[in-house]
């Protein structure tokens, strides 16, 4: 396996030729919501002031951008260097998803006009646990550019920018390693306040923070999972084998889950709300169940001998610890979220629309950048194929050129 390269071949594919549109769609409603009001796109009303992009596109969308954060714990804190390799693509997985998640709340402010002063020293509100969600997300962002600043600096040849950079580096992964404790652990702690609205069976004054910082570091794991056998599959006979990495990532977000598991039933049975969650035509103990048995198939994994290190298996197990966690989530922010007087909510067609764009934003542009710059390692022989090709590409072209020409 070489040092990361350039995946190179066609920037215009299948896969960008379908999210594309969608991209863009999502771009001209962000237009109009800017233009013509939140209310022009949305279903929110007064009962529900947050709903899907709040709900799924900041506490799902940044959960899903955690593999930067648990790699910086994994590769830099406890010194696995062997996780060298899976860190590029993390990290920059984390900076789009970071990035959206911060463009869903400047479309979700009602008056975002007002961003601005948010700031302004003199206009902080120390005493709000958005505040510090904020900033520790802005901060983060910041440092997550830097991590990945390596990348394209090395690849433009700015060996001086670089070399001064690599002097702070230890000083940028250490924030970037603390920062995300902070505010994860506080966007369980910003539905405490909704105090009986939300369901019981998820209302948790001590243990929201602990609840919502346990699922980022199981969807860190588990994206970093499913986003490289993607790549894997897409990149047949480029990208190297990394099932034996994959495994050792399963076995620790294992461990996680039993924990957050155990923490869970032991908030229920501890403060008497176990029965919220049994009986067959309760729809939250539906819900409750479908979060267990989501995030418990991945335990499995750890008694099935040498599949552990099949590839089909471990997609599945990522792919069952992504929608368990996220489903978490989405619970106990929206789902089981009820503010009485009859409010009801449901995402509008242009809301799912936005949504949805802001995921095929980053589908293409993680397409585009790996095409481009050295994220991902690739083999020396399919990185030398692709070289070839490009040659051979760039001559034809040339000699229809010359041969118009003449």
């Amino acid at each position: 396996m070489s040092n990361p390269r350039p995946v190179g071949g066609r920037l215009i594919s299948a896969s960008i030729l379908f999210f594309a549109p969608l991209a863009v769609i999502c771009l001209a409603l962000i237009v109009k919501r800017l233009f013509f009001g939140i209310g022009s796109v949305t279903a929110l009303n007064g009962g529900y002031p947050w709903g899907l992009w709040i709900a799924f596109d900041l506490l799902v969308g940044t959960g899903f951008a955690c593999g930067g954060w648990a790699l910086a714990w994994t590769v830099y804190i406890f010194n696995k260097g062997k996780y060298h390799p899976l860190v590029r693509p993390a990290l920059l997985a984390s900076l789009f998803g970071y990035s959206l998640g911060g463009l869903s709340i400047t479309i979700d402010m009602g008056r975002y006009w007002h961003l601005p002063y948010f700031f302004l020293p003199g206009q902080f509100n120390t005493n709000s646990v958005l505040f510090e969600t904020a900033v520790c997300m802005t901060i983060y962002i910041c440092v997550v550019t830097l991590e990945f600043a390596p990348v394209w600096l090395g690849f433009f040849g700015l060996k001086k920018l670089f070399k001064k950079l690599n002097k702070i580096m230890f000083f940028i992964i250490a924030l970037g390693a603390l920062l995300p404790m902070m505010h994860q652990s506080s966007m369980g702690s910003l539905m405490i306040v909704a105090g009986h609205k939300v369901h019981p069976a998820w209302q948790s004054y001590e243990m929201l923070p602990v609840f919502s910082l346990l699922t980022a570091f199981i969807m860190g794991f588990s994206i970093v999972i499913f986003e490289g056998s993607v790549v894997k599959a897409s990149l047949a006979g480029q990208a190297p084998d990394e099932r034996h990495l994959f495994s050792q990532l399963t076995k620790t977000a294992a461990v996680l889950i039993a924990l957050f598991l155990m923490f869970r039933f032991g908030e229920l049975i501890y403060n008497n709300k176990l029965h919220y969650v049994l009986g067959l035509f309760k729809f939250e103990a539906w819900m409750f169940w479908a979060e267990v048995w989501l995030m418990t198939l991945p335990l499995l994994a750890l008694f099935l001998g040498e599949r552990r290190n099949d590839g089909r298996w471990l997609f599945v197990s990522a792919l069952s610890m992504l929608l368990g966690a996220a489903l978490w989530r989405l619970d106990y922010s929206m789902i089981m979220y009820n503010p009485g007087n009859g409010y009801k909510y449901f995402p509008s067609g242009q809301e799912l629309l936005i949504s949805i764009g802001f995921v095929s934003i980053e589908v293409c542009a993680y397409i585009l950048i790996i095409r481009l710059f050295p994220v991902l390692p690739v083999l020396k022989e399919a990185n030398k194929e692709t070289s070839e090709y490009i040659i051979a590409e760039k001559a034809a072209l040339s000699e229809n050129l010359a041969q118009k020409n003449s």
